[in-house]
């Protein structure tokens, strides 16, 4: 009951007064411990323009047990794996992690779309990219941006189907485009597991 009532407040908080870049709302709407979560990249970072959806599941024990949350748009990120877990204290009990029940749903999406902006290679899911992030941050940067643009950013070839309109060459250009982007998708980083 306890879960349920502070469940309803906190969504009612989301809906009339959302943090910047941050939308969160149920799924179905009898399911009130499955939520979705939308999170708009930082100016300034190589996420800028995405959107980043997420997955919000509330545990029966919150809160006294933190959401699991996880990214469903793919993400270039030293504390995010390829699966969209994250590496975030505030997701975690202690001893090892910061979460308590003082704590809420907007806060822990403030608290990921901060870590988005400053990530926080000393304690990484992904050893390459924190290796990357850490030694090598115009690399880093340049592949952040490539997955925001190939994953996050809304497509818009200016190419409809059918259109009688469109020249040869802007049909070609957006199979090339397309052959491009399939062609980029390399090998999956190396994970390591968040402690």
């Amino acid at each position: 009951m306890q879960k349920a009532s502070r469940l309803k407040r906190e969504l009612q908080m989301l809906s009339t007064e959302p943090p910047p870049g941050i939308t969160c709302w149920q799924t179905e709407e009898e399911r009130i411990d499955e939520l979705r979560a939308q999170i708009l990249g930082g100016t300034g970072t190589p996420y800028e323009g995405g959107l980043f959806s997420l997955e919000v599941k509330i545990p029966e024990r919150y809160p006294f047990e933190p959401p699991n949350i996880r990214f469903l748009t793919p993400i270039y990120h030293p504390n995010i794996d390829s699966s969209g877990r994250i590496c975030h204290d505030a997701l975690k009990l202690p001893p090892k992690g910061a979460w308590k029940p003082s704590l809420n749903i907007s806060t822990v999406l403030t608290s990921i779309q901060l870590l988005m902006a400053e990530p926080n290679p000393d304690d990484p899911l992904m050893a390459d990219i924190s290796s990357e992030f850490k030694y090598n941050k115009p690399l880093f940067m340049e592949k952040a941006r490539k997955w925001t643009q190939e994953h996050a950013v809304q497509k818009n070839t200016g190419v409809v189907e059918g259109n009688e309109d469109n020249t040869p060459d802007q049909k070609a250009s957006s199979r090339k485009r397309d052959a491009l982007g399939a062609q980029q998708k390399g090998e999956e980083p190396a994970k390591r597991t968040c402690v």
